[in-house]
């Protein structure tokens, strides 16, 4: 496969203490891409039973063969890349670069209270995903389950769950109050939201879900929306949300 200009292939693996030190499947990705390397690598998840300095270890030496050139973490607690980053500086490995964290409207603690400390103390960023949280925050369900909607694919019964449970509904109301502050902007609330995503300090970038050239564009136009966000228009979007992340301190 030909690297494009501006394109960053990465991969996700998940360690089992059994695994170490060869993340598994990484080079029978690496074949299906058809690629030698790719640009980062994430470890999905820390495995309990998987000592961390192992895991530093064994994504220091994908980096040192060639596999990959950066590596980041995926769902780690803050804790946890902070001891991943200590032991990389102990042992002279190298350090997680990012994480890979879900935001959107409704979950937002981890990416604006306990990233940008990460941020700032050690330069770990983030790549956040699921900003339309699957689908919810697009005002395509308004109470109701449609047939083309991913909560009618197999394998995704707890979406179908959620968006049918009382706090779902309650979920799709806010969305429904975003609309005007949309039409306002002159983008739709999933480009909203999208943008609202990307405005948030140490995010580099926001990972899509597409099943269309059309829906990819679509989804491109929220760079045009960041803009447009000002401190007050995300004032106003905290008040209709009523979510916003405090300091415990």
């Amino acid at each position: 496969m030909s690297r494009g200009y501006g394109l960053i292939f990465s991969l996700k693996v998940v360690f089992t203490f059994l695994s170490l030190p060869h993340p598994p499947g990484l080079q029978g990705s690496l074949d299906r891409l058809q690629l030698e390397y790719v640009d980062i690598v994430f470890a999905n998840r820390s495995d309990p039973n998987s000592p961390m300095e192992e895991i530093v270890r064994a994504m220091t030496y994908v980096i040192n063969q060639g596999l990959a050139l950066y590596w980041g973490t995926s769902r780690w607690s803050a804790a946890e890349i902070m001891e991943a980053y200590s032991m990389a500086r102990q042992f002279n490995l190298i350090p997680p670069v990012c994480e890979q964290a879900e935001n959107h409207f409704f979950q937002r603690e981890k990416v604006e209270m306990q990233l940008p400390e990460l941020y700032h103390k050690i330069g770990v960023g983030s790549v956040t995903w699921s900003p339309l949280a699957c689908g919810l925050i697009t005002s395509k369900y308004d109470g109701r389950v449609p047939d083309t909607c991913k909560a009618t694919v197999k394998g995704y019964q707890w979406l179908k769950e959620k968006v049918q449970s009382e706090e779902g509904k309650k979920q799709q109301a806010r969305v429904m109050d975003l609309l005007p502050t949309a039409r306002q902007l002159g983008c739709t609330v999933g480009q909203l939201a999208i943008a609202w995503c990307l405005r948030s300090e140490g995010v580099s970038s926001v990972l899509l879900g597409v099943s269309s050239a059309e829906q990819l564009m679509e989804h491109l136009g929220s760079l045009q929306v960041l803009s447009q966000l000002t401190p007050q228009t995300v004032v106003e979007i905290d008040a209709l949300l009523g979510n916003k992340s405090h300091s415990k301190k």
